[in-house]
């Protein structure tokens, strides 16, 4: 055993620094799964994820308008987004009853991430249109991201690599469990 780096031919100039190969993320990067085009019909994975078991889909609750689904690509374990079952793209086209769902999933994701897995912060927010970061543009979605102090470290800053200490389908178990009921039936 020697301390020197394993040489890897073609992988650019030898740094010392080991690498964490994540190439499950190469499907989002590449576009995999994305819509075709703008319509519900185009390949909308919002739009079909609702047709599977929640388990298959890691649906955490379903409502009347809107649902909670775990992102794919989480930012942090727990991210989730809220989802207007109805193919819009922008926040104006909401309904005011599909806002108020949205509103009332949202609050209850944030309990749920709270109650499950001591959240202590949170980022909200919607990427309206490709050019303000919206991976998929045509179909709304709210990103709610739950946050620990010290979550950020080394690890995205200098290795581009996330750690997530539990598998989605657990995640979505975990969070299901710890939904809380609402007045509302929601």
């Amino acid at each position: 055993m020697t301390s020197e780096p394993e040489q890897q031919l073609g992988v650019g100039t030898p740094d010392a620094f080991q690498r964490l190969w994540t190439p499950h993320r190469m499907a989002y990067i590449q576009g995999e799964n994305k819509p075709s085009g703008p319509g519900a019909d185009d390949g909308c994975p919002f739009c079909s994820i609702p047709a599977k078991s929640d388990e298959d889909g890691l649906i955490v609750r379903r409502g009347e308008h809107v649902y909670a689904v775990l992102n794919l690509y989480p930012y942090n374990g727990g991210h989730l987004m809220t989802v207007p079952y109805r193919h819009v793209a922008d926040y104006t086209e909401l309904t005011d009853v599909e806002t108020a769902e949205l509103a009332e999933l949202t609050k209850q994701a944030m309990t749920a991430l709270r109650t499950a897995s001591g959240a202590q912060g949170f980022n909200l927010g919607m990427n309206q249109g490709a050019v303000a970061g919206a991976g998929i543009a045509a179909h709304l979605h709210q990103h709610v991201v739950p946050r620990w102090g010290g979550d950020t470290n080394f690890m995205p800053a200098i290795g581009h690599t996330k750690v997530l200490p539990q598998l989605l389908g657990d995640t979505r178990k975990m969070l299901a469990e710890a939904w809380p009921s609402s007045p509302s039936g929601v």
